[in-house]
């Protein structure tokens, strides 16, 4: 037989009564297995187990294939609406370049942007844990490159052993309205001031 997904139906149902829905959805109690059997099969449906942990189970009647589709679908549309959240982890030392440090602040904003969380990690080697202020120092500068109000602090800067780590999380923001808009009407007032002459 196909694979029902864990699903008993019909004649796997091997206990001597069940409460039972028919194909209409009405409820009807506690029946025989054989009794709800033959109303399946005379309906040209099946009997399935919906709720096998019930005592006794819950079974329907109900077309199997039908039913099998439309759970997969289910699945499939409940996958697709839901938005993987991926942890992203940047690496770097508590000596890094200037230059570096850029990049790595790019990288960053980039995972952000595109709605992942960000691990920002610094590592120690051995007479760097003597210094971890070092560490405080280069987080604050990654932040100061980022974009303000595109992300949030999740957990803040801390220390796990031989590395210091912060997490962001993304923050969806509002375009901001043009700064050239608020300039505009300081320009009229100079036509008003040549009225005199």
């Amino acid at each position: 037989m196909a694979d029902n997904k864990g699903m008993r139906v019909n004649e796997q149902i091997r206990v001597r009564e069940i409460r039972l829905i028919d194909d209409e959805g009405e409820q009807k109690g506690i029946v025989p297995t054989i009794e709800a059997l033959r109303m399946a099969k005379e309906r040209d449906l099946d009997l399935v187990e919906v709720s096998p942990n019930a005592n006794p189970p819950v079974c329907k009647i109900l077309d199997f294939g039908k039913y099998r589709f439309e759970q997969e679908k289910k699945l499939r549309d409940s996958k697709k609406n839901q938005k993987v959240l991926k942890i992203k982890e940047i690496r770097m030392q508590p000596k890094i370049g200037s230059g570096d440090l850029d990049t790595k602040a790019k990288h960053v904003q980039e995972f952000l942007n595109e709605g992942d969380k960000v691990k920002v990690t610094i590592r120690f080697r051995g007479r760097e844990l003597a210094h971890t202020e070092l560490g405080f120092d280069v987080l604050k500068e990654v932040e100061k490159r980022l974009v303000e109000g595109s992300y949030a602090i999740e957990k803040p800067a801390a220390m796990e052993g031989r590395f210091m780590s912060m997490t962001l999380g993304s923050k969806v923001t509002k375009p901001k309205k043009p700064a050239a808009q608020a300039a505009e009407p300081k320009s009229e007032p100079k036509d008003s001031e040549k009225q005199p002459e």
